[in-house]
């Protein structure tokens, strides 16, 4: 019986690796098993379980959080803040990729969509940064690498599914990843900073003449607002989030409606827009509900067969410590991250390794920012990163994708690096917590 349970968890990966819609794999995978193991009786289990999730007042925070990223790209406010913050940044060499960074970590703080993201940034300062003499390898590294910030920085899709997934608080998740989130930036700015020292040709300072243009074709006034609206979308959803006053799921009502207001007082909004934006929003909340329903049924029969138990047992026999067995977790996930979508990943394996981690009273607040910090990793990372994949898409003819990943590398090392930081630092995810407690 245990043993079927871990068959049935090959299978449904197979499957998966062979190209079949995650949902429909999991759903129907899990209703066959269901019915050879347990008869009948299994659907009257499966509704309460879709009942529960129907139920779950936090999951509610994600089609609100997509539809506040994909209006605030297709608004162009994303577009404005970038070219506002590459001509402030002008006059310093590797300027353009400082403001890449920002921005990028400001997205982040705005959407937490990644493809969204590393689109709108390959787009938007792409050509830009090859206009203005900007080293191929690195131009595409700072924009993929800042474009998967939507992974760890609050808040996250990413952090709101771990939440649900691990039944920890999804509130507890943001405060904690936040301080790892801003680290990250801050990584990435110092390696900017080194290359500009070390090669300053490869990431040349803006012309004059343009910073002078800007200059004049600009008010303060507008200046200041395309800072300042961003910012306080950002401190609204946070904010509230931090000082008690919403949950998470109200924070993002908030930056729904924020997002809308804001597209709408710098004109970039429109009912057609916001047409497509729903749609774009409806389509995306659909497939994640129903991986999230597939997953469920195939979860109830995983623990059913007692798969949950023979891996449990497994464990305990191999004798692993908790370290090691974290560590063996985050190579998994890892690797799993190259061939299917953070989702998927949620939905399938940290169900199954949920039970474990409790068993070894290993901290799940901790295991949430490290798992979410690895996806990130994962997607950055050659030759199967989905963000690799998302920027390539969009990018001008002359980048190969030699290119994407030679220049992804230095950004891959330091999010390893600081992996392992975390892993024998774990009290670091907690200074902001604590600062807001006290």
């Amino acid at each position: 019986m245990e043993s079927a349970g871990l068959v049935l968890f090959l299978i449904v990966i197979i499957l998966i690796l062979f190209g079949y819609p995650v949902g429909l794999t999991l759903g129907g995978i899990s209703v066959i098993a269901g019915l050879i193991f347990f008869d009948i009786d299994f659907f009257y289990l499966v509704s309460l379980r879709i009942f529960g999730i129907m139920n779950n007042f936090v999951l509610l925070a994600v089609p609100l959080f997509i539809f506040m990223g994909l209006t605030l790209e297709k608004s162009g406010i994303a577009e404005k803040l970038l070219e506002t913050m590459a001509i402030l940044f002008g006059k310093i060499r590797g300027g353009l990729a400082y403001s890449v960074i920002i921005v990028g970590g400001m997205l982040a703080a705005s959407t937490g969509i990644v493809g969204a993201t590393v689109v709108t940034m390959g787009l938007i300062s792409l050509p830009t940064m090859l206009k203005r003499g900007y080293d191929k390898k690195i131009a595409t590294g700072v924009i993929a690498s800042s474009g998967t910030l939507g992974q760890i920085i609050p808040p996250s899709v990413v952090l709101v599914l771990l939440g649900s997934v691990l039944n920890i608080s999804v509130g507890d998740l943001f405060t904690s990843a936040l301080l790892p989130g801003i680290t990250l930036v801050i990584l990435y700015v110092i390696y900017v900073g080194a290359v500009s020292i070390i090669k300053p040709k490869m990431v040349p300072a803006m012309p004059e003449k343009e910073i002078e243009n800007f200059k004049k074709n600009t008010n303060t006034l507008e200046l200041i607002k395309t800072f300042i609206l961003p910012f306080i979308l950002i401190f609204s959803v946070l904010g509230s989030i931090f000082m008690g006053i919403a949950s998470p799921t109200e924070a993002a009502g908030i930056g729904a409606l924020g997002a809308l207001i804001l597209s709408y007082l710098e004109g970039g909004i429109n009912l057609k827009k916001i047409d497509a934006i729903s749609v774009d929003t409806m389509k995306l909340t659909s497939i994640v509900f129903m991986i999230l329903l597939g997953a469920t049924s195939f979860s109830l029969v995983f623990r059913g067969l007692e798969g949950d138990k023979f891996i449990i047992d497994l464990i305990y026999a191999s004798n692993l410590s908790p370290e090691m067995f974290t560590i063996l977790v985050l190579l998994i996930v890892f690797v799993a991250g190259f061939f299917i979508d953070f989702i998927e990943i949620i939905f399938i394996i940290v169900p199954v390794i949920t039970p474990i981690l409790i068993a070894l009273n290993i901290d799940l607040l901790w295991i949430g920012i490290m798992l979410a910090i690895n996806l990130q990793t994962s997607f950055l990372t050659p030759p199967f990163g989905f963000s690799l994949f998302y920027l390539k898409s969009v990018s001008p003819k002359e980048i190969k994708t030699t290119d994407i990943y030679m220049g992804i590398i230095p950004f891959v090392i330091i999010q390893i690096v600081f992996l392992i930081f975390l892993f024998f630092n774990p009290d670091y995810i907690y200074i902001i917590p604590d600062l807001l407690k006290s």
